[in-house]
């Protein structure tokens, strides 16, 4: 049965094509158990995919799609009441609570909101509301529907004191230090907002809103992953879900968040009585309210504002699905109330995505910094959410059969998150005769090295380092800031470099000369002659001495860069700059990690398995090997320089380590369990990490030492049954100041 075809719509179609004839007992039955069986895959799927939205940040279905099937429940719950319980989940707020985070109980619940999926329910939700209270007695605050987290925030006092997410509505995660890091977040309410509280400026307020992404930010977002080799964030809401539950804020900050603030838990103590003059008010205070706002006194002025914001959605930096339409006056919300789990004075106008139709002309492959072998659709130029697309990643093989996408196809496309290019699916009542099943080549396109699927992977890859397609992308990963950091070198550098044959791979970057380099053509021309500098106009312009004696005193500079740095620039699969900075200090020497057998490298914090594999595939190719003789003969120095950690380590931690001994817990294996006073067990752990030990989960025969707080259960428990040395919070500090372990 397939989306459109849902069984609620088949028995709608099935009652009115019999609807003068009287149904039998029997019928009334048999219809009475197939909506009970829907309705309970309905809330089996909603819980699944809002658990895959809320809790993972990875949605598998569109929002419309999700929206549908909420639609369809409460369909056949108004036409069948008996089916509707506690735990149905059209009478639940959405949301979850993550584990990881501290609970915080809001001031007040925190409701979801209904949909209305076109204009006729949108109009039947302005028919109601105009009926409780009378026609032409109520005004709108019509809002711009942000697609992002919704947080809360709570000041006392004037104060900024905690932030929480909306969690399950009535109790959400605590995420105040993260949001402390959100730019336009105020710490203090200002003097107007807080005199216009008067009496009551010292009461607790939380006020709410929305965490988002700009659009701009959650690109480069998803360039920095691509760079790093991590899997891109599905759309800026995701992105935005998965920034601000972040353990470590300083990865919070980095992500460029933004809020808009439309909501409080309680308007008494702000003396304002619309939401209008609520949104003034949050002005003054000096949170960031979305501009597009507007109070209108009919019907036909909401309609007006929905059409503006539709046909100006794309204009936007941010993601919007839809419009929010409040009752303006708080009395009148009080007169209305709340549903289970939604307020019956507020709808919220769901957009539609915008999809088009076009005919896939080609699937092609496109080969990555990495090796990945990723097909890309090839279609017709169309315009979609305000600019012209032609191409869309189809990922990997899995998807194109999931989708059943095939060359000759009229597809529909559409932009996930109104931003990246996506292909629907096929419209398969267009497919022209004879249409085949698409499949992954078996040698690489660019360079005919055998293509290599690992079992139980998804991607296939040429692992080839002399392959062409790759060799762009791996020589500007190479000197990117974090890498190799070579300022002066970048794209159009790279590309001049490569168009005269100077640079195949990183190696080559090293043999360059300033003669060379400043005889390269630029590409651009004088525009009239300098008999000075004995050139014509329509000469080329090249180089020059100037920026080439900059490259290379750029390129010998990276020559003493670290063997991490060195791991990252490789561009080696799985490999980012963490995973490097760790292999780095485990081995120390690039001689000692290619003979290191992949045990060793799996047993290193944060590795694990699956990239100790990578690395030794990537050392076990010969092309490889072979620039890195190359690298080591241009003089890189590819060891790691352990003054530098330690010197870092000392200002992060707080632990002063000498040099000479800068590991001197190497090769032991820490478990922190319990309450420590002084110290956090994550700081704990980054200072005995600083000092060479492994910190680990879990207690082992292989745990070398336990240090245990008060409130330690289990850990400690079986660390006394295996015999291992525990050590409380006195004689950690002792190691950690002199790097000498109590004798056993």
């Amino acid at each position: 049965m397939t989306e459109q075809q849902s069984l609620f719509d088949l028995s709608r179609a099935s009652n009115e094509a019999a609807e003068s004839h009287e149904p039998t007992p029997e019928r009334a039955d048999e219809e009475r158990r197939a909506a009970a069986a829907r309705a309970a895959e309905l809330n089996h799927q909603l819980e699944y995919h809002a658990y895959r939205y809320y809790a993972l940040d990875a949605p598998e279905i569109t929002d419309a799609a999700f929206d549908k099937m909420l639609v369809e429940l409460q369909q056949l719950e108004a036409a069948y009441p008996e089916l509707v319980t506690a735990h149905s989940y059209t009478q639940r707020v959405g949301g979850y609570v993550s584990p990881q985070f501290q609970s915080v109980t809001h001031m007040a619940r925190m409701y979801s909101m209904d949909d209305a999926m076109n204009l006729e329910e949108l109009d039947e939700w302005l028919d109601r509301t105009e009926a409780a209270l009378g026609a032409g007695q109520a005004s709108y605050t019509c809002e711009l529907k942000i697609d992002g987290l919704g947080v809360a925030l709570t000041y006392e006092n004037g104060l900024f004191v905690r932030a929480a997410t909306r969690g399950d509505g009535t109790t959400g995660e605590d995420v105040t230090l993260n949001v402390r890091t959100i730019k336009d977040v105020p710490a203090r309410l200002s003097e107007t907002a807080l005199a216009h509280m008067g009496a009551d400026a010292a009461t607790a307020i939380e006020v709410r809103g929305e965490v988002y992404m700009p659009k701009g930010s959650f690109l480069r977002l998803n360039e920095e992953a691509d760079a790093e080799g991590r899997d891109p964030f599905a759309n800026p809401r995701n992105a935005a879900a998965g920034s601000l539950r972040q353990k470590d804020p300083k990865v919070t900050a980095r992500r460029d968040l933004a809020t808009f603030l439309y909501a409080v838990a309680d308007t008494a103590p702000l003396h304002v009585t619309s939401q209008h003059d609520f949104l003034s008010w949050l002005r003054d205070a000096g949170f960031s309210v979305n501009p597009n706002v507007a109070r209108c006194t009919t019907p036909a002025e909401v309609h007006e504002f929905c059409a503006q914001a539709l046909a100006h959605r794309a204009d936007l930096d941010y993601d919007i699905d839809g419009v929010v339409v409040k009752v303006d006056s708080f009395a009148q919300q009080d007169e209305l109330g709340f549903t289970a789990r939604a307020p019956r004075w507020a709808i919220a106008f769901k957009f539609p995505p915008e999809e088009k139709e076009t005919v896939l002309r080609e699937i092609r492959i496109q080969v990555g910094r990495t090796g990945v072998l990723t097909p890309v659709a090839e279609f017709d130029p169309v315009v979609v959410a305000g600019s012209t697309i032609a191409r869309a990643t189809l990922h990997n093989i899995d998807e194109i059969r999931r989708k059943d996408v095939r060359e000759g196809d009229t597809i529909v496309v559409h932009k996930a998150g109104d931003v990246i290019p996506e292909v629907v699916g096929p419209v398969l009542a267009k497919r022209p005769e004879g249409a085949q099943e698409w499949d992954m080549p078996a040698m690489c396109p660019a360079c005919g090295s055998p293509v290599v699927h690992e079992e139980g992977e998804v991607a296939y890859r040429c692992v080839s380092i002399d392959c062409p397609a790759q060799t762009k992308e791996r020589l500007a990963h190479w000197v990117s800031r974090g890498c190799m950091d070579i300022d002066g070198v970048g794209d159009e550098l790279i590309d001049k470099l490569m168009e005269a044959g100077l640079v195949r791979d990183v190696a080559d970057f090293y043999t360059l000369t300033a003669d060379t380099v400043a005889a390269l053509d630029t590409g651009r021309t004088y525009l009239k002659d300098d008999k000075r500098r004995g050139v014509r106009a329509g000469d080329s312009i090249p180089v020059g001495a100037t920026i080439a004696a900059k490259v290379i005193d750029e390129l010998n500079k990276s020559k003493q860069q670290p063997l991490s740095r060195v791991l990252f620039a490789l561009g080696i699969r799985h490999v980012g700059k963490s995973v490097g900075e760790a292999i780095a200090r485990r081995f120390l020497t690039l001689d000692a990690l290619v003979v290191a057998n992949e045990e060793d490298i799996a047993a290193i914090d944060g590795v694990g398995p699956k990239i100790a594999a990578s690395v030794k595939q990537f050392f076990s190719v010969p092309e490889n090997l072979a620039v890195l003789e190359r690298l080591r003969v241009a003089g890189l120095t590819l060891e790691e320089d352990l003054s530098g950690e330690a010197a870092r380590a000392a200002e992060e931690t707080g632990v002063s380590v000498d040099l000479a001994e800068a590991q001197p817990l190497a090769g032991l294996t820490f478990v922190l369990t319990g309450t420590l006073e002084r110290r956090t067990r994550d700081e704990a752990g980054a200072a005995l990490k600083a000092l060479g030990a492994k910190v680990t989960g879990s207690v082992s025969k292989k745990t070398s030492y336990v240090v245990a707080g008060p409130g330690a259960g289990s850990k400690l428990t079986k660390a006394e049954s295996l015999g291992v040395p525990v050590l409380d919070e006195e004689q950690l500090e002792r190691v950690l100041a002199t790097g000498t372990l109590p004798a056993k």
